[in-house]
């Protein structure tokens, strides 16, 4: 299993490799859609980004989503462990476009693999909608990134998306609830952690880890953080 961070690379301890994109954060590394095809354009859509220098692809880690005007929900093992900062870019589709927003504030749910970012000003892109139940074992969703699209290959250009059948419940990152599901034509990848699991137009995930056999097969399987889990703090904290 495997974090799905941006780029870096499974710390020693993590049982399974996360879907991050850039430098390794504390849980590990983070995943991208290989397989699937180009997303039709979304306004919910958030790039995560950490401001540590010499990152590749401009510190692009992990997907998103933008939640309200100044919240945007993520993974916890994308945050920046050096304390460089973060920042986001929303309102487009494409890799390293749209408005960049600085992080001001981070915040880790208490119950697994997700997190919150509090914007410096607010971004005027539609929000996506949250589930308030885990998605049903059998149903079809799709899940959305930036990820990469090959084992060792650069993030994807363009927001990606696939669809994946959901095989029941297991555990996140941090041990929180998750959503497990196999991909019918594409599975998450490293740069995909972060990104949302939609089931019925709502997001019901969070990419957490993957077991992907190395980001060579479009019918991994991935775990999703619960956001069902966390609905009560995410309404606590971010009034959504």
């Amino acid at each position: 299993m495997s974090f799905l961070r941006s780029l870096g690379a499974v710390s020693a301890a993590a049982v399974a490799l996360t879907l991050a994109g850039g430098a390794v954060a504390s849980a590990g590394v983070q995943p991208n859609i290989v397989g699937g095809t180009t997303a039709p354009a979304v306004s919910w859509g958030a790039q995560v980004y950490v401001n540590t220098p010499g990152r590749d692809y401009q510190g692009f880690n992990c997907s998103g989503t933008v939640i309200a005007g100044r919240w945007v929900l993520t993974a916890v093992h994308c945050l920046d462990s050096d304390g460089s900062g973060m920042y986001v870019r929303v309102g487009s589709n494409t890799l390293l476009s749209g408005t960049k927003i600085a992080v001001d504030h981070e915040y880790e749910s208490p119950n697994g693999d997700i997190a919150l970012l509090h914007l410096a000003s607010a971004t005027s892109t539609s929000p996506i909608s949250l589930g308030s139940t885990d998605p049903a074992t059998g149903s079809t969703n799709q899940i959305y990134g930036w990820g990469r699209t090959t084992p060792t290959g650069p993030p994807a250009t363009s927001l990606k998306t696939a669809n994946v059948q959901v095989t029941g419940r297991s555990t996140d990152a941090y041990g929180g609830r998750a959503i497990q599901s196999v991909g019918i034509n594409g599975s998450a990848w490293k740069g995909d952690s972060g990104g949302p699991e939609i089931s019925g137009g709502v997001q019901v995930g969070v990419a957490s880890t993957v077991q992907n056999q190395s980001g060579s097969t479009t019918r991994g399987t991935n775990n999703y953080a619960s956001v069902a889990a966390s609905r009560s703090w995410i309404r606590t904290t971010a009034g959504v």
